[in-house]
């Protein structure tokens, strides 16, 4: 698959972020710099991702979890998303 590496890479950076190697800044910005992966993708991919990026960050102004703005829950969803890129991209 074309995109096996930009997937692992992404993979890599939320390991790095939940293990606090990586703040959120360098992590949404490594994320919105997969163009290629994202041209790959249905539209939607991006516009997700995109949402999810944003509560990530107005996420991380707060010192304590939000019950609208949950770091471990916007992971968990970034996850499922690399999933499913990872899916939509083998059927093409």
């Amino acid at each position: 698959m074309p995109h096996e590496k930009t997937l692992l890479d992404l993979r890599n950076a939320l390991h790095a972020i939940r293990q606090d190697n990586l703040s959120v800044a360098d992590f949404c910005r490594i994320w919105r710099a997969q163009t290629p992966l994202l041209s790959a993708l249905p539209p939607r991919f991006g516009d997700v991702m995109e949402d999810l990026l944003g509560r990530l960050e107005a996420g991380s102004l707060f010192t304590e979890e939000s019950c609208s703005f949950s770091q471990i829950d916007l992971l968990a969803t970034l996850h499922t998303w690399l999933d499913k890129a990872q899916q939509s991209l083998a059927k093409t």
